[in-house]
């Protein structure tokens, strides 16, 4: 298989930089040395602002979405310093900002789904919830978190650790 850096390359995709975040909240944290748990992504372009179903169509959600699972890659790669430590994407959790009866969140999640099949192959097939939500963080249409299964490593991630942290 392809190595996801090299992957995201062929798609044409470059992970951002990270800029600072709230120093009490942690990147991403590691549990049993084997899974990394990600905090909410959003969109990276910060103009998207509204609901799904309302300002946004189905089609741009997924976009939106795709937007938020390169956030969380990018979380990944600052933590691991490499993206081939992912073993498989176990859990996806998609928060849509929806507007009253818009019953398509799944269809705007398929924006994450998609692209870590993309980049991981099999390894990016993982257990997911859709869910619709009234509101989100700064009105963005979308939030996503990733629980990826990693490769162990030597170093210590965990929430206690004394590392400064970055969110993008």
């Amino acid at each position: 298989m392809t190595h996801p850096e090299e992957k995201l390359k062929e798609l044409g995709i470059e992970l951002p930089d990270l800029t600072p975040f709230h120093p009490a909240v942690a990147l991403g944290v590691i549990t049993d040395a084997n899974l990394l748990y990600t905090c909410g992504s959003t969109p990276l372009d910060k103009s998207w602002k509204g609901r799904v179903g309302e300002v946004y169509t189905t089609e741009q959600g997924y976009q939106a979405a795709r937007e938020c699972a390169i956030a969380q890659l990018a979380i990944a790669k600052a933590v691991l310093g490499d993206l081939g430590r992912i073993k498989r994407v176990v859990k996806v959790l998609g928060m849509v900002n929806a507007a009253p009866g818009f019953g398509e969140t799944p269809q705007v999640i398929h924006g994450v789904s998609e692209l870590y099949f993309e980049v991981f192959g099999e390894k990016g097939v993982h257990a997911r919830s859709a869910v619709g939500l009234q509101a989100l963080p700064a009105e963005v249409p979308v939030e996503v978190e990733t629980i990826f299964e990693i490769e162990p490593s030597h170093t210590d991630y965990s929430s206690d650790a004394d590392t400064e942290h970055d969110e993008i």
